[in-house]
């Protein structure tokens, strides 16, 4: 897999970033990975909190579609998340280890993505949802 700038495709800036590489991208779907850090802003008592498995799958989507907007000519657009379905999360994952995100565009009405998010942590399901992303135009 060939890994990609992340930092190229979002908006966001440290201590915010929470995904390190791109590792495929499409204009429908994306697959991320986070390396976990002890100085994380959303680690608490040496594990990821909820809020950040939400930003970590919210940022594999601006990452995707950073990258279409830039293939396409475009600049990176800010996005912010309309709201939250569906979440399950299994396991808080401990800090020093990594996810990997995949999300997939479930549909687009207008300025709006709904997409599924799935992170995994060696190979298990530890969180899903759904997630309407709206974009800045």
């Amino acid at each position: 897999m060939q890994a990609y700038d992340v930092k190229k495709y979002i908006p966001q800036d440290e201590p915010f970033v929470m995904i390190s590489d791109l590792l495929s991208v499409s204009e429908t779907e994306a697959v991320s990975v986070f390396y976990i850090d002890d100085k994380c802003i959303f680690v608490k008592d040496g594990f990821l909190e909820e809020s950040g498995i939400v930003e970590n799958i919210a940022q594999t989507a601006a990452a995707m579609s950073g990258y279409n907007q830039i293939k396409n000519g475009g600049e990176v657009k800010k996005g912010f998340i309309g709201s939250v379905e569906s979440l399950n999360i299994c396991n808080l994952p401990v800090s020093n280890s990594s996810l990997e995100t995949k999300v997939i565009i479930k549909n687009v009405v207008m300025d709006v993505n709904i997409i599924k998010g799935t992170v995994q942590q060696k190979n298990e399901i530890i969180a899903e949802c759904r997630m309407k992303i709206f974009l800045n135009r």
